[in-house]
């Protein structure tokens, strides 16, 4: 689950991690007042207003303004509430800003220069540990260092046993450039990151950038979060913090049936019981030229009930063209899914496109002999091939 960044500040701040003074607003005439507050907290004259949206390039974007004054503050609010945002992680269609992030300026004049860092806490699936991907080279532009000056990308991975120790922090800090003050806040700092990421189920938290100050202040001065769904029944706190504005209609909507959907942009859609015979199908849409719409997979329990919804999801799509329904019955019986697919396509109506449905596995001949005397425009398979060569007749 995606988080907005004042959420994940809210969360890190509650571990200790240090972030700028800041509040979410939804409407621009409240800008100005909570410029008053963060000014009476903080006395900073400067603010930054930032677009609240589920994808980075903000900056870039026009979506991220430095206000000098409230009165700015007020123009910006007005300007980016309401703009659909089009970033590099958007796509063309781009996304339409209904929340928005006032916070204090931290980047102030002072003693010693200001620094943009990057530090990263993720899973590393090859050596199964918890890594700490940070550079010295943070900001907008992580990626051109990434791909341009991989040397200055640094890993260092979390024994589980310890955790981030004292050792791994002051080696964190050392490969940053920290010196000083801002070398001693790296310690408290990089502990508290890896507490919130252990103790919150999360699965990334990006601090890009990561600022030290003038006066050798660390700050994160944006944050990225995203919570393992699968532990959210650990936090049901947690629930509250879904913003389903920022996901696809579709996935909201299969979520809601427990299902697991994922929208694509091809021409034919996909309904299959488990994630990798999911896999194997999309891969068989392409053999027969054609493209998945999606990736739907209503799991080892699927009935008449979660077909109709996953058929009504997919149909919902104008580019789907035909539909695969490719179903082992090992848990579910083939002919309960049958009679399931029958049932909801009588209950749907008039479905104008071609249904091809391959079942195998238990009671699969009386899955088939019931699909083929139902009268419906559905068409059997029963082996990998004959389900491929009946997607390329309909969709060609």
């Amino acid at each position: 689950m995606n988080l907005h960044e004042y959420q994940a500040k809210s969360l890190l701040k509650k571990y200790g991690v240090a972030v700028p003074v800041g509040y979410m607003l939804t409407n621009a005439g409240d800008a100005a007042l909570i410029a008053e507050k963060i000014k009476h907290e903080t006395g900073t004259e400067v603010f930054a207003v930032k677009a609240q949206i589920h994808a980075g390039g903000r900056g870039k974007a026009g979506g991220v303004k430095i206000a000098k004054n409230i009165q700015e503050v007020t123009e910006y609010a007005k300007q980016i509430l309401g703009m659909t945002l089009v970033t590099h992680q958007t796509g063309p269609q781009g996304k339409l800003v209904r929340k928005l992030y006032i916070e204090q300026g931290i980047y102030y004049t002072g003693p010693s220069e200001i620094k943009e860092l990057y530090v990263s806490i993720l899973l590393d699936r090859q050596i199964g540990e918890l890594v700490v991907v940070y550079s010295p080279e943070g900001g907008m532009d992580i990626e051109e260092v990434s791909a341009k000056h991989p040397e200055k990308i640094y890993k260092e991975s979390i024994d589980p046993h310890l955790g981030l120790t004292d050792f791994n922090a002051r080696k964190i800090a050392f490969n940053l450039g920290l010196q000083g003050d801002a070398f001693k806040a790296a310690i408290p700092f990089l502990k508290s990151l890896y507490k919130a990421y252990i103790e919150t189920d999360a699965s990334l938290i990006e601090i890009n950038p990561l600022v030290k100050t003038s006066d050798d202040k660390l700050f994160a001065a944006d944050a990225k979060m995203i919570l393992d769904d699968n532990a959210l029944f650990r936090h049901p706190e947690f629930l509250e913090l879904r913003d389903k504005d920022e996901e696809n209609p579709y996935e909201v909507e299969a979520s809601d049936h427990h299902l697991n959907f994922v929208k694509l942009d091809g021409n034919v859609g996909c309904m299959v019981n488990g994630a990798g015979l999911a896999m194997a199908t999309m891969d068989i849409i392409k053999l027969s030229g054609g493209e998945p719409a999606n990736f739907l997979d209503v799991g080892g329990s699927a009935n008449a009930k979660t077909v109709e919804a996953g058929f009504r999801i997919i149909l919902k799509d104008p580019n789907v063209k035909a539909i695969l329904v490719n179903i082992f019955g090992g848990i579910v019986r083939c002919d309960r899914v049958a009679e399931g697919i029958i049932e909801a396509y009588k209950n749907i109506g008039e479905i104008n496109i071609p249904i091809v449905v391959r079942l195998q596995g238990t009671n699969a001949e009386l899955a088939k002999q019931m699909i083929d005397e139902s009268g419906l425009k559905v068409y059997s398979a029963i082996t990998l091939q004959e389900a491929a060569d009946k997607v390329k007749s309909v969709i060609h």
